[in-house]
């Protein structure tokens, strides 16, 4: 009796975790708007040293075609390398697609180099370019990293390509840190349709014989592939879907950090529920300081609720990963901001398989043995000496504490004289400084030579203008 009332219950108990599965499958395809796919293989990529090396060989042994999509690729030796490769499949009769950002190769790649691949027989594509009819096309990037060759094999990545990503050893210049995936098996061909996608979001689609591909089963791994595109926001749901439901662990790491509120609750609410949350972020070796200085500002409320903040050391940290409950992990373009979440075009791939996961986790303390946490000392954060330690402050409360941690916390700045009993951090009060200076200027130019902002300001208006006529001119159904 006591025995058959043991099954009873282990069957109850397996039901219901099986239900609790079904429910969170649903809920992350929902969120995401894209399906699980099971039967792959997935290899973790880390830094240059082991991404390039295995795209040039896939590059190499193309026989169908090559579709590789970057924000940048910069024009320096390791461009040029990569720029052999393509043009050697390209001559040799094999289809080589490559679609880059405008704004991303803006100072960074010239015409020359565009032209170099055009005449080598690659067929090149940017995204986004100023246009007349589009006064606020910048607002939207083309941010995706990918590379899929012959339908088979798919790399998903935080990389773009240039010298930055290698470094150079006999300068004693480390490479920055970044990560990628190889992905085989069925899910290549969510990777193939997102650059299908972003292709034809250029000009004319890809040929027939081109789209689409069915590979074989290659593992026993299943993932997501969440391609974002500009008012979607796919990854934002998902990312808090997983800040939810995270029960023990929810590791970070992201090169351009600026959480909107809402994600920062999220965050701040799994670690206030006994969460083991980390953000690992650049350090003094960011390559945009500005946006430093906005990360800055939002680590007091983070550090307040638990949350552990560390700072890479080294040049660069431009990984954009995340674990979570050695279960379930993210690698790909996208960052933690609204830029990323809403405006750009990005891709990242969603695995849930624990021997992945827990080689995720493995990489994520190495990671920290090259950073520094910050802690709060004295209603400060500082950056800690010596051996990382817990934050000894814990809880919400105080007017710090209600500061809103927006994307855009500039605009949080300008907007305290109309708060002035809110409390600011030292990092938020610099972010002061520059704004006030700038609109302090403004306001005597205005008064005394006021055709320097009437002339901008009545172009900027033509502008408009014109652009709204252009799209009112265009037939019924002809894409704008």
């Amino acid at each position: 009796m006591a025995q058959a009332l043991e099954a009873k219950l282990t069957r109850t108990a397996e039901a219901r975790a099986s239900d609790l599965r079904l429910l969170a499958d649903q809920a992350f395809s929902r969120a995401a708007g894209a399906p699980l796919v099971p039967g792959n293989d997935v290899s973790l990529l880390l830094d240059a040293a082991e991404n390039y090396p295995a795209w040039l060989e896939a590059i190499a042994a193309a026989k169908r075609y090559v579709h590789f999509e970057t924000y940048i690729l910069h024009g320096d030796a390791v461009g040029e390398r990569f720029a052999k490769a393509l043009v050697e499949r390209a001559q040799a009769g094999v289809p080589v697609r490559v679609s880059y950002d405008w704004m991303g190769a803006l100072g960074n790649t010239r015409g020359r180099f565009w032209k170099q691949l055009r005449a080598g027989g690659v067929e090149v594509r940017c995204y986004n370019p100023p246009r007349l009819d589009e006064p606020f096309g910048w607002l939207s990037r083309d941010h995706r990293k990918c590379l899929v060759v012959d339908g088979e094999i798919a790399f998903v990545t935080g990389l773009c390509v240039g010298q930055r990503w290698e470094g150079d050893a006999r300068r004693s210049v480390a490479p920055w840190r970044d990560t990628g995936v190889a992905v085989r098996g069925p899910a290549v061909a969510d990777v193939a349709r997102s650059f299908a996608d972003s292709w034809a979001a250029c000009g004319e689609p890809l040929p027939a014989e081109e789209q689409g591909c069915d590979p074989p089963r290659a593992g026993d791994v299943s993932l997501r592939v969440v391609a974002g595109t500009p008012g979607t926001t796919g990854l934002f749901r998902l990312d808090q879907l997983v800040a939810a439901l995270a029960r023990r662990t929810l590791w970070l790491s992201d090169a351009y950090y600026a959480g909107t509120s809402t994600y920062v609750q999220a965050l701040r609410a799994a670690a206030q529920d006994g969460v083991d949350v980390r953000l690992l972020v650049p350090g003094r070796g960011s390559d945009i300081r500005i946006v430093q200085a906005i990360s800055r500002s939002g680590y007091p409320q983070l550090l307040q609720a638990g949350v552990r903040v560390f700072e890479w050391n080294g040049p660069m940290m431009h990984a954009k990963t995340a674990v979570a409950d050695s279960r379930w992990a993210r690698v790909g373009s996208t960052n933690l901001n609204v830029a990323s979440w809403i405006g750009n075009r990005e891709l990242d791939v969603v695995v849930e398989d624990e021997a992945f996961a827990r080689r995720m986790e493995e990489q994520y303390v190495e990671d920290l043995k090259g950073s520094t946490e910050i802690v709060l000392s004295k209603r400060r954060w500082v950056r800690e000496a010596g051996e990382v330690r817990r934050p000894r402050t814990r809880g919400a409360g105080g007017s710090a504490g209600r500061a809103a941690a927006g994307a855009l916390r500039l605009g949080n700045a300008l907007g305290a004289v109309l708060s002035p009993r809110r409390v600011h951090s030292p990092i938020q009060r610099r972010l002061m400084v520059p704004a006030g200076l700038v609109l302090v200027s403004l306001a005597p130019i205005a008064a005394v030579w006021p055709r320097a902002l009437a002339w901008p300001l009545g172009i900027f208006a033509l502008w408009i203008g014109i652009a709204l006529l252009i799209r009112a001119a265009k037939t019924p159904g002809q894409p704008s």
